[in-house]
């Protein structure tokens, strides 16, 4: 997240050789070459990092003594901001032939095409001997807004991608947890597994980060991806994200996000925070994603924003507490809710029920364990439902199981009956957090 970062200072590693290797995923894109996963950084004029650029391509780039010493960005484009990404960037500025000196590799694949393609000279010092960041270009701007883990950093070693990652029984690519490396003076292997010290080094090296800003320990990895809020939906041009992509913030009029994972069968849980503001609204759309679809193709999309108020889509309005389906149809009123309340949606497709509950507390004396007294029911789901949130001139942090809201942990973490997810409040029995694992076994 913005203004999060972590860093260690270094004065003797090898400059020539190393290998930078991580598991990330993206967040909000930044405007050009601004969204650094890492950096060695002495001043302007001598530093060496990886960038992820807003058109959403990588980009390995040096400059050494005011001068461009290496220049890769690739022509494949990353656009999955649901999925993990393993990137490996292997530096040997000893080889005799230029394109073996620095190798990029994605998700175990080697990347052979380039839009920029400028190699290093044979031994070219790199300025690792500076401060080593992870997540900002020098601790004051070009922040990263995604997710990282599995840091790994060797110091005078050159590894390629199958040293840290390998093909499971599906032929996905899955980290390896010990990978059998050495780690050189300096390096470092960053699990981020305790969230109180999220800068522990792990290599047996003591090379400890120093976390600046509010970091958060997710409990979204690349074994288990949970949902985000989706910042490629076509109505989110005048939002900002952050956390992870798990917080929305709109300065204007009515705009909504959805979870990036949708639910086609199964019973499913969330909750959100309305962080800032008293313009809130939150539900669940039905979108089959098809240019015939009559309520969600060209710019009806575009127009949703008080969810609720278009389509196939079921909503609770926090101002006057409204609860409202179809275009704009008001089907009953409830409790209105605002700044600091934290709001519950429990969706059983199979049934076509909906309710919503606030501060732990079910709307209309609701239980959705039992199936009794939903807000909406008597729904038919034909095509893939989403999670919806449209605040207007405010803010909401959603929580999917993640634990957080924002950076603020749940008070009394709440596993679904799978042993997934914290949440603030009990999961109702039969539901489940949104999460490549859940779906895999209840969805």
């Amino acid at each position: 997240m913005a203004s999060t970062y972590l860093s260690k200072s270094q004065s003797s590693s090898n400059q020539q050789i190393f290998t930078i290797s991580c598991w990330f995923k993206i967040g909000n894109p930044v405007s050009g070459y601004n969204n650094y996963l890492n950096n060695f950084y002495s001043d302007s004029n001598n530093r060496v990092g990886i960038i992820f650029v807003d058109n959403q391509d990588f980009y390995f780039y040096g400059i050494n003594s005011g001068v461009t010493s290496v220049d890769l960005e690739t022509s494949q484009k990353f656009r999955d901001i649901n999925g993990w990404y393993h990137v490996v960037v292997k530096v040997d500025t000893t080889q005799a032939t230029a394109s073996d000196r620095v190798k990029i590799y994605i998700n175990g694949a080697q990347v052979t095409s380039f839009s920029a393609e400028t190699y290093p000279t044979q031994n070219l010092n790199f300025p690792t001997n500076s401060t080593h960041y992870i997540g900002t270009y020098d601790a004051s701007t070009f922040f990263w807004t995604g997710l990282i883990t599995h840091y790994h950093y060797t110091d005078g070693y050159a590894y390629d991608a199958s040293t840290f990652g390998e093909y499971d029984a599906q032929n996905v690519w899955k980290p390896k947890t010990a990978p059998s490396v050495t780690y050189g003076t300096n390096g470092c292997f960053l699990k981020f597994a305790n969230a109180g010290s999220l800068g522990t080094d792990s290599s047996g090296n003591g090379n400890d980060f120093t976390v600046n800003g509010t970091g958060t320990q997710t409990l979204d990895t690349p074994s288990n991806v949970f949902a985000t809020l989706n910042s490629e939906y076509s109505n989110v041009s005048g939002l900002t994200f952050s956390n992870g992509n798990n917080t929305i913030t709109n300065s204007t009029s009515w705009l909504s996000s959805i979870s990036t994972l949708g639910m086609q069968k199964g019973k499913w849980y969330c909750e959100v925070k309305a962080v800032t503001g008293t313009n809130h609204s939150l539900g669940v759309i039905e979108y089959s994603g098809s240019s015939s679809d009559s309520y969600y193709n060209g710019a009806n999309i575009v127009n949703q924003g008080l969810i609720g108020g278009y389509g196939k889509n079921w909503g609770w309005y926090g101002l006057y507490g409204s609860f409202r389906y179809g275009a704009n149809v008001e089907l009953t009123t409830g409790n209105t809710y605002t700044a600091g309340d934290i709001l519950q949606i429990a969706l059983d497709y199979d049934n076509g029920k909906i309710w919503f509950g606030k501060n732990g507390t079910w709307e209309n004396s609701g239980d959705p364990s039992n199936g009794t007294n939903p807000i909406f029911s008597g729904i038919t789901f034909t095509d893939a439902t989403f999670f919806a949130f449209g605040p207007e001139s405010a803010s909401q942090s959603v929580n999917f199981g993640n634990g957080y809201f924002g950076t603020t942990a749940v008070s009394t973490p709440n596993a679904d009956g799978a042993g997934y997810g914290k949440f603030e409040y009990s999961v109702p029995t039969g539901y489940y957090a949104l999460c490549t694992k859940n779906i895999e076994t209840y969805g």
